[in-house]
């Protein structure tokens, strides 16, 4: 059975630096001007305690009927299997539209809260659009409602695992880096296609498990002299059709507090036989049913 959909508004009680909130009132030269602030504030190197074998998820959920029930702890009659209290707690978050045709435009931001290969929790938010999608300027138009579903979880996270870029982003301050620097939280970004820089070698039909270096360049304002272009993430086949190879890569990078080499070590362990990390892959699954129920309102 789904979890019910609450729709809080509102940000964290814990920003660390609100100065930093992406605000779309702001001008383009003033949101880029931010980012790079904020792309100065952020650590890309391993600050977290992590082992990527101790968030590993060996088994997929079964999404064929439904989400998989949120156990934060034993009754007596559910479950049994809440998982190690003691593990971190890994929190996806993915997102869904509403449309004009639904009253407004509006985003419904999922968190998902997993913990030893369970999930604990679930929280959305629904918050009106005030600008259009502008590459790279992703967190000023979709931020304020990931907030809000974080702010709405109970959970701490350990890790955020962010449907975006992090530090591969023409100011190395995609939507990961943003939301794990207002919070101080080690973030990663997971992304579907490549939004700036270049891979060491071609990407195309790769078998499960490779992985290449993405390198800064030109289109990256940070990016250094030739031939000392920094790694700002890595292109990850996570998954492969073994006759056919058709599957594209992951462009994974560090949003906070992670290095580039250990973000895809994390985004392996995370992933249990798709092609998504399964603490995205439930987010936007829920992202789905909170947007059917919103629309049925």
């Amino acid at each position: 059975m789904a979890p019910p959909a609450d729709l809080p508004q509102g940000h964290p009680d814990n920003i660390e630096r609100p100065e930093l909130l992406p605000d779309p009132s702001l001008s383009r030269a003033e949101m880029e001007s931010l980012q790079r602030e904020l792309a100065a504030t952020a650590t890309f190197a391993d600050d977290h305690g992590i082992d990527p074998a101790v968030v590993a998820i060996d088994e997929p959920a079964d999404l064929t009927d439904g989400l998989p029930d949120a156990r934060q702890e034993t009754l007596p009659g559910t479950h049994p299997n809440t998982g190690d209290p003691d593990a971190p707690v890994v929190v996806g978050i993915d997102q869904a539209f509403l449309t004009p045709d639904d009253g407004e435009d509006r985003a419904v931001s999922a968190a998902v809260a997993i913990r030893d290969g369970v999930v604990i929790e679930y929280a959305s938010a629904i918050t009106p659009l005030s600008i259009p999608y502008i590459p790279g300027l992703l967190a000023f138009r979709e931020g304020e409602p990931i907030l809000a579903a974080l702010d709405a979880l109970d959970a701490e996270p350990d890790l955020l695992v962010c449907d975006g870029s992090g530090r591969i982003h023409f100011r190395e301050a995609g939507i990961a880096t943003h939301v794990g620097v207002l919070l101080d939280v080690p973030s990663v970004g997971v992304a579907k296609s490549l939004l700036c820089g270049v891979p060491d070698e071609s990407t195309d039909e790769r078998p499960a498990g490779w992985r290449t270096p993405i390198r800064a360049d030109g289109s990256v304002e940070t990016a250094g002299s030739a031939g000392d272009a920094p790694v700002i993430g890595h292109a990850f086949q996570s998954r492969q059709y073994p006759n056919s190879r058709r599957v594209n890569p992951l462009y994974v990078s560090p949003g906070h507090r992670v290095s580039p080499a250990t973000t895809v070590e994390l985004v392996e362990a995370l992933c249990a036989g798709y092609k998504l990390p399964e603490p995205t892959r439930i987010a936007d699954a829920y992202a789905d049913a909170v947007k059917r129920d919103a629309v049925r309102a």
